[in-house]
């Protein structure tokens, strides 16, 4: 879904009506964080989520524009205490591409052997640093007798958004719509 020489709005509008999830709410959430901003490449995912014996829709939304990531979030809530009638919530969130530090993509392919075929699944990881992820454990060395306190080892990452899609859950049109809205972004975030 990608074509960098072409304004995507309408294009991204007709993918948004197509989930028949609340439209004019989400688009109306999109076009905000836009803020007329030329459309290079968008991504819409709709998935079902469930609570308890409830079905609950997300809707995700990613759209590239010459300066921005943006990611668009819209959730189906029942009704609380605080607004006892059913409600959504859309939250949007604008990152500036020289922002973006790390665009990891993820593809799954069945049968290796027979060569690269169409991908199976896809999993897009975009890192920005606003949320990190510290993952320890004990350090030791290597003799097997040593009752020595060694510290801890680990890793931060940076993990602020991660998105998967499968053809069998979402289509083969899903994988590589993915796919291609990852090459847009790794394209624009490139430093030289």
């Amino acid at each position: 879904m990608s074509n960098t020489d072409v304004d995507q709005s309408r294009e991204l509008r007709g993918a948004i009506d197509r989930t028949g999830y609340y439209p004019e709410v989400v688009a109306d959430g999109v076009a905000t964080a836009v803020a007329g901003e030329r459309v290079v490449s968008y991504f819409v995912h709709h998935e079902p989520t469930f609570e308890h014996d409830e079905v609950r829709r997300h809707l995700s939304v990613l759209v590239l524009t010459p300066t921005r990531l943006i990611l668009a979030h819209t959730d189906e809530h029942a009704g609380d205490d605080l607004l006892p009638e059913p409600y959504t919530s859309t939250s949007t969130e604008a990152v500036s591409l020289s922002a973006v530090k790390s665009v990891v993509v993820t593809r799954m392919i069945a049968n290796p052997t027979k060569g690269p075929g169409r991908p199976a699944e896809a999993v897009l990881t975009i890192g920005w640093g606003a949320i990190g992820r510290l993952d320890l454990e004990p350090a030791g060395c290597a003799d097997p007798n040593c009752e020595a306190d060694h510290g801890y080892t680990g890793t931060l990452a940076s993990d602020d958004f991660s998105l998967r899609v499968s053809a069998t859950a979402d289509g083969a049109d899903a994988v590589s719509g993915l796919l291609s809205f990852a090459a847009a972004l790794s394209a624009r975030t490139q430093r030289g």
